[in-house]
């Protein structure tokens, strides 16, 4: 039964809410690489619930690295059912270099106009990187028609070599955010080596083609120490939550700060996300928030060392409870999160884990409403 069907059928029957119908309660595979990709074959999965126009709320896109021949591109998949069936319908390739599109994309979708993008405009953010790794070019392009066709807006920040050791000097790992009617781009930053192995900064653009000096957002103390991946949500109390790990010493344990402006996270106390069984999860977090579950919602947190996820219904005010939930998704290197329609089911899509040889990419959700 489709999801409106549901709501309707709820409605007319006056039986429970049509929201507590769990969309995609078992996994299913969007896509399975073929044996001539080579290992992880496939990582670094996301997804997109496209919002424009409001009279479709079904359409979900989904991306990930894509470990194919070269020049590698990121595979644009969509959903027309909430989940349940997928299909490809197109490619992002690198339009200036020509080395492809390598590693980590973002989906966007526009809900207000940027410069001469309209409200409805996809886009999706990433890096162009050769094969022999010696440059990192964060990118950004962006679709008209619902993400069928893609063109090359902007270069947003260039570094050094993709190697994800200290001294090094690469961009990468973006994540959008509309705020104050500009986009800013926030990525994990190691081109200030002297000081830092990794910090997590920003920059924002009014036209999505001029970007402003960084700003910095998160940075540790200890020269070893490598804050990235950063993700954000937006809360209801005017807030915004950030979480990111910290390897290193700290060994990508998963922090988190809150602040009333999400260009000020600088400025914000760094949380351990510790839940109420002691478990401090490690690595590649992500997070949203949903209204579901009480009556300030939910934050949900993702991690790469777990199937399950932490949840918190005080909008993570220090000290309050993080619980651990079980989840029928794999554990998934930086696996994402997304709200679906009906607010109470979060989609976990996965690319499998580092360095394995049967990744695949999946969806599954789960109801966080009780």
């Amino acid at each position: 039964m489709f999801l409106r069907d549901a709501f309707l059928w709820c409605w007319v029957a006056g039986a429970a809410s049509a929201a507590a119908v769990t969309s995609l309660a078992s996994p299913v595979t969007i896509f399975s690489p073929p044996s001539s990709y080579k290992i992880p074959r496939v990582l670094y999965a996301r997804s997109l619930l496209l919002k424009e126009p409001t009279n479709d709320n079904r359409v979900i896109l989904a991306t990930w690295e894509n470990y194919s021949q070269e020049p590698p591109w990121f595979p644009i998949y969509q959903s027309t059912d909430l989940g349940r069936t997928w299909k490809e319908i197109s490619k992002v390739h690198d339009q200036v270099k020509g080395w492809g599109l390598r590693y980590q994309p973002f989906l966007y979708e526009l809900e207000e106009p940027i410069g001469d993008f309209e409200a409805g405009t996809l886009l999706i953010s990433g890096s162009a990187i050769p094969a022999d790794l010696s440059q990192t070019w964060i990118e950004l392009y962006a679709s008209k028609d619902r993400g069928r066709t893609w063109k090359f807006v902007s270069h947003i920040v260039h570094g050094g070599r993709a190697i994800p050791n200290n001294g090094e000097t690469p961009v990468w790992e973006p994540f959008l955010l509309v705020h104050d009617k500009k986009m800013v781009v926030y990525y994990s930053d190691q081109r200030d080596p002297k000081k830092h192995g990794q910090k997590l900064v920003h920059q924002s653009s009014k036209d999505l083609i001029n970007w402003e000096t960084l700003v910095q957002d998160a940075a540790d103390p200890d020269k070893e120490g490598r804050p990235g991946m950063p993700t954000i949500a937006e809360l209801p109390n005017g807030q915004f939550i950030m979480t990111y790990e910290n390897c290193g010493p700290l060994h990508c344990r998963v922090f988190y700060r809150l602040a009333n402006d999400p260009t000020r996270f600088d400025r914000a106390k760094e949380i351990t996300l510790k839940a109420t069984d002691g478990t401090i999860p490690n690595g590649s977090p992500y997070v949203v928030w949903t209204r579901a579950g009480g009556p300030q919602g939910t934050i949900v947190v993702s991690s790469g060392d777990r199937s399950e996820v932490f949840i918190n219904r005080n909008l993570g005010a220090p000290g309050s409870a993080w619980i651990k939930t079980a989840t029928p998704a794999s554990k998934s290197y930086t696996r994402s999160l997304m709200v679906m329609p009906n607010e109470n089911d979060i989609l976990i899509v996965g690319g499998g884990v580092l360095n394995g040889t049967r990744n695949s990419v999946t969806a599954v959700a789960i109801d966080v409403s009780r």
